[in-house]
C-alpha cells in the first residue's frame, strides 16, 4: 500500500547539479518526517538529509551547504537539490521516512558523479 518511487538520478560531472524526486503513496506523508538516504558500493546505507513535517531540516556534514531537501505535501513529493556534486556523492539514493526509515525501500535512483 505504501510506495516510494525515486527519480531524477543520472550521470553528472563534478561541480554539477541534480534534483531528485520522491513520489510517495499513502496517507502518512503529510504528518511524517521524510529523508533521503544513499548507499555506495561496499558501504552501508546512510542518512543524507531529513525534513520534518513542519519543514525543519537536517543534513549530514558531508553534504551540508551543497544539498537542499524540501517537500510538497500537496503533491506527496519530496525533493533533494544537489549542487557542487563530488565523486564521493556517487551512490544509489533512496527516500523514506526520517530520521527513522519505517517503510520498505524502493528501487532508488542512481547518481554518478564522474568526469
Amino acid at each position: 500500500q505504501v510506495q516510494l518511487v525515486e527519480s531524477g538520478g543520472g550521470l553528472v560531472q563534478p561541480g554539477g547539479s541534480l534534483r531528485l524526486s520522491c513520489a510517495a503513496s499513502g496517507s502518512f506523508f503529510r504528518t511524517y518526517g521524510m529523508g533521503w538516504y544513499r548507499q555506495s558500493p561496499g558501504k552501508q546505507r546512510e542518512s543524507v538529509a531529513v525534513v520534518s513535517s513542519g519543514g525543519s531540516t537536517n543534513y549530514a556534514d558531508s553534504v551540508k551547504g551543497r544539498f537542499t531537501i524540501s517537500r510538497d505535501n500537496a503533491e506527496n513529493t519530496m525533493y533533494l537539490q544537489m549542487n557542487s556534486l563530488k565523486p564521493e556523492d556517487t551512490a544509489v539514493y533512496y527516500c523514506n521516512t526520517g530520521p527513522t526509515p519505517l517503510f520498505p525501500w524502493g528501487q532508488g535512483t542512481q547518481v554518478t558523479v564522474s568526469p
